[in-house]
């Protein structure tokens, strides 16, 4: 099997996840802090504005490669306790290999699926659950149908947060589905994303939030404001605009939309 754990030519010490021609992760052991991918910077964003700084928080991620944002988490809130499901057991050896994780980082790896993994979870579980797994270059459909969603709120605590990295393009057909099946049981929820991606001038990576309690909406603007590369939010009314009339995935839902062929989607 060829290497897909590759070192970054231009940063000295970091790493790239590389399946299929695509970067899909990239990690520099020794700056957790330091995220190359925009749509990364945006989950972290999330999960700052979640809890007071430096607080605990029991994280689960749906899909591992480099372990880029686990890491972020075990140095930003130390004792953190985090499960990756990642059904990759080969990559993650090679990650492992060639990026070790620190000592005591509370980071625990399962060689499972998404859903596998998270039915198999006990109630009131979890502080947050990130989804950003890919097959290829697509989100499977089995994350983000009823049935997965549902899994999600039943493992989350009262006050949780969900958060989901997919890839679409405008007019959003696909992401609208998702949305409004979030709906169905979280409902405070927004959308983030670049200009470009927003006004269809590109194939990006959307980042969605989803809480049974509301979510901080003006420190999350004045973050997307703020930000190195600036983004915009949508929620309230706008979100419910851009859903419209769409209806959630029932039980296992379809994959996302691939991107154009020969263009790379990862910011």
């Amino acid at each position: 099997m060829s290497e897909r754990v590759l070192p970054d030519p231009h940063s000295p010490g970091a790493w790239v996840v590389r399946v299929g021609g695509a970067d899909q992760s990239w990690v520099d052991p020794a700056d957790p802090t330091r995220l190359e991918f925009d749509y990364m910077q945006r989950l972290a964003d999330l999960v700052d504005n979640h809890a007071a700084v430096g607080e605990r928080l029991r994280v689960i991620h749906v899909g591992g490669a480099a372990m880029t944002l686990a890491r972020y988490v075990a140095h930003t809130r130390p004792t953190s306790p985090q499960i990756v499901l990642e059904p990759d057991a080969a990559l993650t050896e090679e990650v492992r290999t060639k990026a070790p994780l620190p000592r005591n980082s509370g980071i625990k790896v399962r060689p499972l699926d998404g859903a596998t993994g998270v039915s198999a979870m006990r109630d009131d579980f979890a502080d947050v659950i990130i989804v950003d797994a890919f097959a290829g270059a697509r989100v499977p459909g089995e994350l983000v149908g009823l049935d997965f969603l549902a899994q999600c709120r039943r493992v989350l605590h009262a006050d949780g947060l969900l958060l989901l990295n997919v890839t679409d393009t405008h007019p959003f057909g696909w992401t609208r589905r998702v949305l409004a099946g979030l709906q169905t049981y979280f409902p405070y929820r927004l959308l983030g994303a670049e200009s470009a991606t927003l006004k269809g001038r590109r194939f990006g990576n959307v980042v969605i939030a989803a809480s049974p309690v509301s979510l901080p909406l003006d420190r999350l603007e004045r973050t997307a404001a703020g930000a190195v590369f600036p983004y915009r939010l949508v929620h309230g009314a706008h979100l419910d605009r851009l859903v419209g009339g769409a209806q959630p995935f029932h039980g296992v839902g379809e994959d996302s939309p691939g991107p154009p062929a020969g263009r790379h989607f990862f910011e």
